[in-house]
């Protein structure tokens, strides 16, 4: 009754996750990128005004944000081990659906 409502996708086994966290990475990346390239011009314009608090309050920040994307081949690794995971319960309800396991 509600078959046709269903997606009859096939081999797809968490394929639409690791895309979405790929292109969420992307996207990460490009805002970590911006608020980097805007604290070094930050920095600069404070270190010309000779405020050492300030300039180093603004170099520690922007210093963290630019360690994001080092965490970023761990993100896909670890998707791709979900994606894999996914595959192999989707194999196995399907070779008990198959009937060959009793």
């Amino acid at each position: 009754m509600f078959d046709k409502y269903l997606k009859k996708e096939k081999g797809v086994a968490g394929l639409e996750i690791l895309v979405s966290v790929i292109a969420m990475l992307f996207m990460v990346g490009i805002i970590v990128m911006t608020f980097t390239i805007a604290g070094s011009k930050l920095q600069a314009a404070i270190n010309a005004t000779g405020d050492t608090a300030a300039a180093s309050l603004i170099n520690n920040t922007y210093q963290s944000m630019a360690s994001v994307p080092d965490w970023f081949p761990t993100f896909i690794v670890l998707t791709a081990l979900v994606v894999l995971i996914l595959l192999v319960v989707i194999i196995i309800s399907a070779i008990k659906g198959a009937g060959i396991m009793s």
